[in-house]
């Protein structure tokens, strides 16, 4: 065989070699390929942020022109998806636009899961058909109280009012009764009537003696008093006086771990570390049941040592495992114990998200419903305070983080921000139902009447 020949031979086998390492090569990266099931939240350029069925929430970068808010893909991918985290690396390779699958109830199937108020989608569902696009807004909003309520309810259907100090100042017991039963009376939906009502520092109700013999103590001191029980106690005690009063919702405890009392949230918290602050969530939240008031942790993912959010925007620079050995804890035992509400904070958790406040961070979100496993209504806290000022479309970014109650004194902006981006088809009105869907089932657990 001459040398010519020779040559030819060397680079056909080289040839079918690179051949069959491509074959071999392609079919290894199908192989890696995954599949998921996503509806799209919103698109921006070249990012599509979805919601899958586990309710996580994603931002993924991918050409999207024939893709709407409101679609339900089938994405094929490569790579490692991240629940913890908002944005993914992950490549897009195809996806097709799937029909949406409903149940013999006409309720989507991927709205769906065995959560805490699981047992009550089909009478929300049922209920969700009836609204407007304006009531379905209003469930989304819990707004701050001002004398003006019954205006406000006729023009915005929200969801409910947050009392505050003021709002209780020296009236009796029948005229707080009678402003909430007018409240009430004037609301399509029965509202949400809710106090943060934590003891010590923080006490709305009790400080009206008028209604209260004494304001309820902080977590600390009904501790160093007589450990869990007085604080079982003292649950009992304060749910008994909202309920008379018509108040349904507690916007507490506070479950963050503080031990520092130079960190702002020490006064408010158990003042003890990372279990005895879980047996105190956990205490809490078994103890409120049946009692007619529901109660919310907070302030998830955890305080720590950061500033006062009312004033100003504050930074957690702890890492990630410190987070979660040190402050997901209690939160996870109090969700253990039948949590309906969890409350997330304005605080930046850089080791979560570097970017966004966490009750603006899908990361946020993500971590509390997987990890955690919480099915019941997230709240933020109000969006109003100076930690989220400078932040435009605040009330939709709440919404795609992954909020369902979203807490604001400027219900007007709120309102009218969600009802433009649905008109202009920046989200598609099914955003708003499927979170629609969890309030409503939550005011059906909590044997709320639904109609008037």
């Amino acid at each position: 065989m001459n040398k010519k020949m020779t040559l030819y031979l060397t680079i056909i086998v080289v040839l079918l070699l690179i051949v069959g390492l491509f074959q071999l090569f392609k079919k290894e990266k199908k192989e890696e390929t995954k599949t998921m099931e996503a509806t799209v939240l919103t698109t921006k350029n070249d990012n599509v942020t979805i919601i899958d069925q586990q309710n996580s929430i994603y931002t993924l970068h991918f050409s999207n022109e024939d893709i709407q808010s409101g679609d339900l893909l089938t994405i094929e991918y490569a790579g490692i998806l991240d629940h913890t985290k908002g944005n993914q690396t992950i490549e897009v390779i195809n996806y097709a636009e799937k029909k949406m699958e409903t149940d013999k109830n006409g309720i989507p199937v991927n709205w769906k899961d065995d959560g805490i108020f699981s047992k009550y989608y089909i009478m929300a569902f049922n209920k969700l058909k009836e609204l407007t696009l304006d009531e379905k807004i209003g469930q989304l909003l819990l707004v701050r109280y001002t004398d003006n309520a019954v205006d406000i309810l006729k023009k915005y259907p929200i969801s409910g009012f947050v009392f505050f100090e003021k709002d209780f100042k020296d009236k009796s017991k029948k005229q707080v009764q009678d402003m909430i039963k007018n409240l009430q009376k004037n609301s399509k939906i029965p509202l949400l009537t809710s106090v943060d009502e934590e003891g010590g520092k923080v006490v709305r109700v009790s400080s009206n003696p008028n209604l209260a013999t004494e304001k309820f103590k902080s977590p600390k001191e009904l501790y160093d008093l007589g450990g869990f029980e007085a604080i079982k106690k003292d649950t009992k005690e304060k749910s008994r006086l909202l309920k008379d009063l018509g108040l349904n919702l507690n916007l507490a405890p506070v479950v963050d771990v503080s031990t520092n009392p130079n960190d702002y949230i020490y006064p408010r918290t158990l003042g003890k570390g990372t279990d005895l602050t879980s047996t105190y969530a956990k205490t809490v939240i078994e103890s409120s049941k049946d009692t007619g008031v529901s109660y919310t942790l907070k302030h998830f993912p955890g305080y720590g040592n950061n500033i006062d959010t009312h004033t100003g925007s504050a930074v957690d620079t702890r890492t990630y495992d410190e987070i979660l050995k040190n402050d997901i804890p209690p939160f996870e035992a109090g969700i253990k114990a039948g949590a309906e509400a969890v409350l997330v904070s304005h605080n930046i958790v850089k080791s979560m998200d570097e970017n966004n406040p966490a009750s603006l961070s899908a990361s946020v979100h993500n971590i509390l419903r997987n990890n955690l496993k919480f099915t019941g209504v997230i709240i933020t806290d109000d969006i109003a305070m100076n930690a989220l000022d400078k932040i435009n479309n605040v009330t939709l970014q709440a919404l795609l983080a992954g909020n369902d109650l979203i807490i604001t004194t400027d219900y007007q902006t709120s309102f009218n921000e969600l009802k433009t981006n649905v008109q202009n088809n920046t989200i598609d009105e099914t955003i708003i139902d499927q979170h629609v869907l969890r309030i409503l089932a939550w005011k059906y657990y909590k044997e709320m009447p639904t109609t008037k």
